[in-house]
């Protein structure tokens, strides 16, 4: 589904991607791991058409480097960044409003899918969502980019600071997900949930993947988690 190969980054002069080659498909979780600056967050950027990128970059056989970043969403290509960028002034439900694409089809999920999944939301849908608590402007995230109705889902750092009882939720929301055929990149700081529910694991470092495999094989691997995952 979506296909990564020999992907290049730069920020300004920076060099930040060196050659990166992953694949996620239909269904697929696919965590990607590293210390911060590994390039994991710019990696989800250059997929998006955030960054000035170059290689390949190919989702349901369509390419995706020259194309703009709403182009590639209405593709099917869904992003959760890590800055969560809801927006303050409007309600729970507006924000959840505003992720709805109209494309015309009917999408897999609605308001209701998404007050289930986190009745947080629902007792909260008139309150302005610059008055939510972090994990709850998370949680808003999550669902208003699956309010889009995407077929794969780019997740950048959704646990960050969030209690052991919101991270708990947000495994059980990729696990739905995956449950649906919708294929996640996760990014992730937080091995424990990563190794839980991931089908692989890619670890990166210096713009580079160095290691690629299943949970089982990574948790063996105690060198790999030493030099590039362990602080």
């Amino acid at each position: 589904m979506l296909q990564v190969r020999d992907l290049q980054a730069w920020y300004g002069k920076s060099h930040v991607l060196h050659g990166v080659n992953l694949a996620v498909q239909p269904g697929e979780i696919v965590a990607l791991l590293g210390r911060n600056g590994s390039g994991r967050s710019t990696c989800a950027k250059a997929i998006m058409g955030m960054v000035h990128a170059a290689g390949q970059l190919r989702f349901k056989e369509q390419d995706l480097l020259g194309k703009k970043p709403f182009e590639i969403a209405h593709l099917g290509l869904g992003y959760v960044p890590e800055s969560r960028d809801i927006f303050p002034r409007l309600t729970v439900h507006q924000n959840l409003m505003l992720g709805q694409k109209g494309s015309g089809r009917a999408s897999r999920w609605n308001f209701d899918d998404m007050y289930a999944m986190f009745p947080r939301l629902k007792e909260r849908c008139s309150v302005e969502a610059g008055l939510l608590s972090g994990g709850e402007q998370q949680m808003l995230t999550l669902c208003r980019t699956l309010m889009g109705d995407p077929d794969c889902i780019l997740i950048d750092e959704p646990t960050e600071g969030l209690a052991p009882k919101i991270v708990e939720q947000v495994g059980q929301y990729l696990q739905r997900l995956q449950e649906r055929g919708i294929a996640v990149l996760l990014i992730e700081q937080k091995l424990t949930i990563a190794m839980h529910i991931s089908n692989r694991v890619l670890v990166m470092g210096h713009g580079r993947i160095v290691f690629e495999g299943t949970p089982d094989a990574l948790r063996a691997d105690a060198q790999v988690r030493k030099e590039w995952l362990e602080v």
